[in-house]
């Protein structure tokens, strides 16, 4: 069902974004080691996400 596969890299998308509002909260605050932390861990979640975003296109496209 493509639709879910849209809603779950959108979920992907939010967690990452999330995640790297948290790395930006924590350099404000002079946590730097906690910030780099929280960046790698977006930044994984960004490649998911967009992995999920290219596999319900690809679901979609077939879909339609």
């Amino acid at each position: 069902m493509p639709s879910m596969s849209h809603t779950k890299a959108a979920e992907a998308h939010e967690s990452a974004a999330k995640t790297a509002r948290m790395a930006a909260e924590a350099h404000q605050k002079g946590d730097h080691k906690t910030g780099l932390e929280h960046a790698d861990k977006a930044m994984t979640l960004s490649t998911t996400a967009h992995e999920a975003s290219k596999a319900a296109s690809a679901k979609s496209k077939t879909a339609g």
